[in-house]
């Protein structure tokens, strides 16, 4: 496996048990451990993408990623009527700094602290299992997709976006993340609707990476940082996270569970 199409596999296996591992423990433990993990990816996160959208910006991108960390931990913590406020200084201080390509950032910036409260509200909220859920159906299609589509191979998925994507990887994560909802609607008493939601799910997942690549190729970079061996960034890593973590929070706003 040390050369094709499987040549970033090890590497690629050894961070991901890592990083599970290290997610585990904090999904485990719950409650400000869990937030101040948050919190300490969406700051990493925005420090990327500050780097990704302008190289030059050191300075700034260590100040923006802290402040992300400060107003998203902090927020967590104060009435709903305070929480928009904070959570808007990492955009608004951020278009005062950043001097290139201001929209992508103050988008991505946004979709950054929305995802991380909406993990830290499916956590608290909803509770371990949820999550478990969300992690499950996310890391599923991804696994999924890339060993059906290094596997089968065909045609690409969106080849001027993310060249390595192909439909039959992109099938393989829906139907992996409706085996993961089929197991978890099974176990929770909810009915077959949650299967259709679990893959949409994994199409948020999906649309986070594809939004995520287009940035990157926009920028001619292939990957937000080398902070993660085989996974390049945590913004490369996450963006599916990001995406379905959004997705889950705009549905609980409709759906209730106990009623599907």
């Amino acid at each position: 496996m040390s050369d094709g199409r499987w040549s970033d596999l090890f590497a690629r296996i050894i961070s991901a048990l890592v990083l599970v591992a290290v997610f585990a423990i904090e999904l485990w433990l719950g409650g400000i451990w869990f937030e101040v993990f948050v919190a300490a990816v969406c700051g990493i996160m925005v420090w990327e993408l500050v780097l990704l959208l302008n190289p030059d910006a050191r300075a700034a991108s260590v100040q923006l990623g802290l402040l992300t960390f400060v107003a998203l931990l902090a927020s967590l913590h104060l009435p709903p009527l305070y929480q928009f406020p904070l959570l808007s200084a990492p955009v608004l201080v951020g278009l005062g700094q950043v001097k290139r390509r201001r929209r992508a950032f103050a988008a991505f910036t946004v979709w950054i602290v929305a995802a991380g409260l909406g993990f830290v509200s499916i956590r608290s909220g909803l509770g371990l299992e949820w999550m478990l859920w969300l992690v499950g159906v996310v890391i599923a299609t991804d696994v999924a997709g890339y060993f059906v589509g290094k596997t089968l191979g065909g045609p690409k998925f969106w080849p001027r976006v993310s060249p390595k994507k192909t439909w039959s990887g992109t099938l393989g994560g829906w139907v992996a993340a409706g085996a993961v909802g089929a197991a978890f609607a099974a176990y929770a008493g909810f009915g077959p609707v949650f299967v259709l939601i679990s893959v949409m799910a994994s199409m948020a997942s999906q649309a986070g990476d594809i939004v995520e690549s287009a940035l990157k190729r926009r920028v001619g970079v292939k990957d937000a940082s080398n902070l993660i061996p085989g996974h390049g960034g945590f913004l490369d890593r996450f963006d599916g996270m990001m995406g379905a973590a959004v997705f889950v929070l705009i549905v609980g706003m409709f759906y209730v569970p106990g009623g599907m």
